[in-house]
């Protein structure tokens, strides 16, 4: 996998949640820096081996 594309919605409660488009990946955070380094976590923890992580993490 070259890359991975997350859907960045404002929370109701507050925040903002993240919801990858192709992989079981749901992160929320109360601002975007924050949430920013939640998805990359979320990314790195799903993909444990170096080789199968995507090259390419996007927001949108």
């Amino acid at each position: 996998m070259t890359e991975i594309v997350f859907i960045v919605e404002d929370d109701p409660d507050g925040g903002y949640t993240a919801v990858a488009l192709t992989e079981s990946i749901l992160t929320q955070a109360d601002d975007i820096e924050t949430l920013r380094e939640m998805v990359y976590d979320a990314v790195n923890c799903h993909f444990p081996n170096e080789e199968n992580c995507p090259l390419r993490i996007l927001l949108k």
